[in-house]
């Protein structure tokens, strides 16, 4: 043989190999998808499906697949992961095929293929999973690849295909899709069976897989114009007060983020009509349906005493989801490893839309609330994952979500923005968008369009930043003799001892008798040193995130961090008090602080916190550390105390936003029986509160807390609550709920162990706000049993629940814990993990019991 043809061979085997698709394994494998990218082109499809109005009757379609394909030889993968015999009739080009159903996948026979162009037609039973099928309703969400699970398709993000869509629905519902509605040459829509209605759909531009979905069910609309464009928002909110309070400021926000989005990037909107549904429970904040965005109705229909941060996280929710239209839609990440690129510039760009609607708040204190904190939760902990992540097969996608993508990602893309300079970074940005419209990019590739624009070495800064997990530690070298400082330094190190570096800026401020400056440091190499600071008087503390920039596990020296903890209410500058506050709750999660102490600083700073934004971060940081690292008889002797400084503070605020987040943090942590009572007097409406106007949502919140404390009667408030509540899909969500309070054991108990069946998880908000109470800091003793069957179902879950499910549902069980059996329960589980078990799985339960192990006795971690 010779070498030639050796060479030859050796060349053709990868393709052969990839051609070997008779057998392909389960999931969406990165070489089964590899190969469909390469030899296919111009996907279409043209899908009808009939909804029956009884959620357990089967939703029926047929589908018609139009494809190019470079003909190898080889069988061509469908994928359908649904039950058996859900392929009812095959064509491969006129020829009928007997369907062949491998591993979740639909075996398309070589010999019917054809090289060029190419027709599948079938007829099919849908799978229910992704569909989301309630009594009254379905909508379909697909993200990340769990189009297959419903409908046949080639699920894959580069794969992008033209859709066209007719739906068959009850009389009486509404449909829509991301496509526009069509109607025949006399206005209406097309004929259907009696009973029933058909709508049929235009065809959409080119869209992933995730992106195509549809609605269907019992929904109003309302209508709305903004600058030319007609805006539609389909709920089910049956309070019409709610509905008239939220409405015009929901389409509002819409408007500016789009027309934000247009002039950045300087491309149009690119997917004609722009529809919005409100889901109630939904799984996510929001899901970016290309013409069809779908939304947590309850993150979008705010209540009167909405605090300000559920006003910025509407907007906020709303502007990255119209910036998806863009990054995402438009421009799609190739393969899921790159999922985080369309997150972080949705999350980038919703803080720049934001800003203008909301000229009263904070913006810099803003981000940094928003993004450090939640990032910090997973970068502290031993399971940290790089915000860019290798990915073999799309059924583990859903695990590459979390605080990584959506809160450290803008983190880095702003020091990315400072490196390169706004005008620069935009232009880079629009380069990219215009290049790859209606197709799919990696990270590589916008990192070469940037890379022309900065004589930095953008791919060695992508190792650190986009490409490794973790933080820095950053610690401050400050030597002060004869009342002036002699040296003041800062250095990094890489606590994994990998060696790596962040090149990053700081702002560091510095406290001295004149007041505090601020001195900008560029930290490249080990250590850096401030050198003008030599000389000057003596500082009271040295902070390195002064103005909120530096990234890493700040370590003050011993004089800063004590001062700080003692100053903290008197510092001027809000975006510096809540710099300080990041870094001293690391202070406190790394044992530099005791508990007491800092519990003792934010009783000493909320009443004269005038920021709303930093009270509610440091309500939170008080109730953290109230239930999770304060003894017990601590607490019992600091109760009266920090309930009478919440009453004083609910008394004082001078709105109800404000009035909410102080009533919020008291129901939350009141222990105290004349506290308890009185709560239950607001509950009763015995009492009410000046200012404060309490909403269904409010009383159901309060029955619950009150229920968990188990006041006198507390089954009594449940039941009474239950008969309270007005709106079906909010009543349904408290009924499930409920057992999980029970007061008998062995309610609680049927209650858990029915989860363990996927279909008593498929409403996810409900399970998770069950297990919240069930794992309540007052009921760990009795619900510690419940951790380890937990745990074991934790790969299950992932397999079958949506994509922030199996973390949220590892934070609502081990959140309320912190005593040493069960940390030694969840190191236990982690060390004897089955063979297979995903790593991604042991990652996000280390971060999920990060706070847990700390908090256990002895301070493991």
């Amino acid at each position: 043989m010779t070498v030639r043809l050796l060479i030859l061979l050796f060349l053709c085997c990868p393709v052969v190999a990839l051609g070997q698709t008779d057998s392909p394994a389960a999931g969406v494998p990165l070489e089964v998808a590899e190969f469909r990218a390469a030899h296919l082109r111009d996907v279409a499809y043209d899908l009808a499906l009939t909804v029956p109005r009884a959620a357990s009757e089967p939703v029926r379609g047929t589908t018609r697949i139009r494809f190019g394909l470079r003909h190898t030889g080889a069988p061509l993968v469908v994928d359908f992961d649904t039950t058996p015999g859900a392929v009812e009739r095959l064509q491969v080009n006129g020829t009928a095929v007997t369907p062949q159903v491998v591993n979740g996948h639909l075996i398309l026979p070589a010999a019917q293929l054809r090289d060029g162009a190419n027709l599948v037609e079938m007829t099919f039973r849908a799978g229910d999973v992704p569909l989301n099928r309630n009594a009254d309703f379905l909508y379909a969400l697909f993200v990340p690849a769990r189009a297959r699970q419903a409908l046949p398709v080639f699920d894959q993000p580069d794969i992008k295909a033209r859709w066209s869509l007719q739906l068959t629905y009850p009389d009486g519902w509404q449909a829509v899709s991301n496509g526009a509605e069509l109607t025949d040459a006399s206005g209406t829509a097309p004929t259907a069976p009696s009973g029933m209605r058909t709508m049929r759909f235009a065809e959409t531009a080119p869209l992933s897989t995730y992106l195509f979905s549809f609605v269907v069910g019992d929904f109003k609309v309302e209508v709305a114009e903004r600058n030319g464009r007609t805006f539609r928002m389909f709920h089910r909110e049956t309070d019409a007060a709610r509905v008239a309070r939220n409405r015009e400021a929901i389409f509002d926000l819409h408007a500016r983020a789009l027309a934000f989005m247009e002039d950045y990037t300087a491309l149009p909107y690119a997917f004609g009509k722009f529809d919005f549904v409100l889901i109630p429970a939904f799984q996510f904040g929001g899901m970016e349906h290309a013409g069809k965005i779908l939304y947590n109705a309850s993150g979008l229909m705010l209540d009167e005493s909405a605090t300000q941060n559920q006003h910025l996280g509407r907007a906020s929710v709303i502007a990255h989801e119209t910036a998806h239209m863009w990054f995402g839609d438009l421009v799609t990440m190739r393969w899921f490893n790159d999922v985080w690129m369309k997150e972080v510039f949705a999350n980038f760009m919703a803080a720049k839309i934001v800003n203008p609607s909301f000229p009263q708040v904070n913006h810099p204190l803003r981000f940094l609330l928003a993004h450090y904190p939640a990032a910090y939760e997973v970068d502290r902990t031993a399971g940290a994952n790089p915000i860019r992540q290798p990915l073999d097969n799309l059924q583990e996608a859903g695990s590459l979500y979390g605080a990584i993508i959506y809160q450290k990602a803008p983190v880095m893309m702003r020091h990315l923005e400072a490196l390169l300079g706004e005008a620069s970074f935009r232009d880079g940005l629009r380069e990219y968008l215009a290049a790859h419209r209606f197709g799919n990019a990696t990270w590589p590739d916008l990192i070469e369009v940037l890379d022309r624009r900065t004589p930095d070495d953008l791919q060695a800064w992508s190792r650190v930043w986009v490409e490794s997990p973790g933080r820095p530690t950053l610690t401050t070298r400050l030597d002060v003799r004869n009342g002036r400082i002699a040296r003041l330094a800062f250095e990094q190190a890489d606590p994994r001892g990998r060696g790596l570096l962040w090149p990053q800026q700081l702002r560091v401020a510095v406290s001295l008798p004149d007041g505090v400056r601020m001195v900008p440091v560029a930290m490249r190499g080990v250590s850096v040193e401030v050198t003008e600071a030599v000389g000057w008087p003596a500082p009271r503390w040295v902070l390195p995130t002064g103005e909120g920039w530096a990234y890493g596990n700040v370590v003050l020296d011993a004089a800063s961090r004590e001062a700080l903890l003692a100053e903290l209410p008197a510092i001027s500058d809000p975006l510096l008090r809540g710099a300080a506050w990041v870094t001293l709750w690391d202070g406190l999660l790394e044992r530099a602080i005791s508990p007491a102490a800092f519990l003792k600083a934010g009783m000493a700073a909320l009443p004269r916190e005038t920021d709303e934004q930093l009270t509610a971060r440091i309500l939170g940081y008080t109730q953290g550390t109230w239930w999770r690292f304060l003894e017990p008889d601590a607490r019992t002797a600091q109760a009266p105390a920090l309930e009478a400084l919440l009453r004083e503070g609910l008394a004082r605020a001078s709105t109800a936003g404000q009035k909410a987040s102080w009533f919020g943090a008291l129901r939350q942590v009141a222990l105290t029986p004349p506290t308890v009572e009185w709560l239950r007097q607001v509950w009763a409406r015995e009492v009410r509160i000046d200012g404060l106007p309490l909403s269904e949502n409010d009383e159901t919140a309060l029955a619950l807390e009150l229920a968990v404390r188990e006041i006198d009667g507390w089954p009594r408030v449940l039941d009474a609550q239950l008969a309270r509540i007005d709106n079906p899909d909010r009543k349904a969500r408290f009924a499930f709920v409920m057992p999980a309070l029970s007061a008998d054991p062995a309610v609680r108990e049927r209650w858990f162990r029915a989860l363990a069946d996927a279909a008593n998880r498929r409403r996810e908000p409900w399970v998770l706000e069950g297990l919240s109470y069930l794992h309540h800091p007052l009921r760990t003793r009795a619900s510690a049993g419940f951790i380890a069957p937990s745990l074991d179902w934790l790969w299950d879950i992932q397999k079958t629940g949506d994509i922030f499910f199996p973390k949220r549902w590892l934070d609502a069980t081990l959140g309320g814990h912190r005593s040493p059996e069960v940390a030694a329960m969840v190191r236990q589980f982690l060390d004897s993990r089955p063979a297979g078990y995903p790593e991604r799985l042991r990652q996000i339960t280390l971060q999920s019991a990060d706070e847990l192990f700390r908090a256990a006795a002895g301070g493991r971690r």
